[in-house]
């Protein structure tokens, strides 16, 4: 049986509060869509995703690729993570997917 993993955007989140007292006006985060997925044989970076939330994300991909489960998480071999974007981070969901 091989192991993939799945990641799915969950939810691109904006902090306009913060937009408006620290930043520049910019919008959601829009290297991603909603409900968005990658299928990874391994833990190499997808082609097309943002090298900042890939640096966030690794380490969960790779725990789950290797079978972590999380006891806080309602399913098995799943963890929600999100990139550390301060004024718009973006929610994902990685799942192990076994074949």
């Amino acid at each position: 049986m091989n192991s993939k993993v799945k990641i799915t955007v969950l939810r691109r989140e904006i902090y306009r509060d913060l937009v408006e007292k620290y930043a520049e006006d910019f919008s959601q985060c829009t290297l991603f869509e909603d409900d968005q997925e990658f299928i990874l044989e391994g833990a190499d970076k997808p082609d097309n995703f943002c090298s900042w939330a890939w640096a966030d994300i690794q380490r969960d991909v790779v725990a789950v690729l290797n079978g972590a489960s999380f006891k806080w998480v309602n399913a098995e071999h799943t963890i929600i993570s999100c990139c550390t974007d301060g004024f718009r981070p973006v929610v994902f969901k990685i799942e192990r997917i076994d074949f």
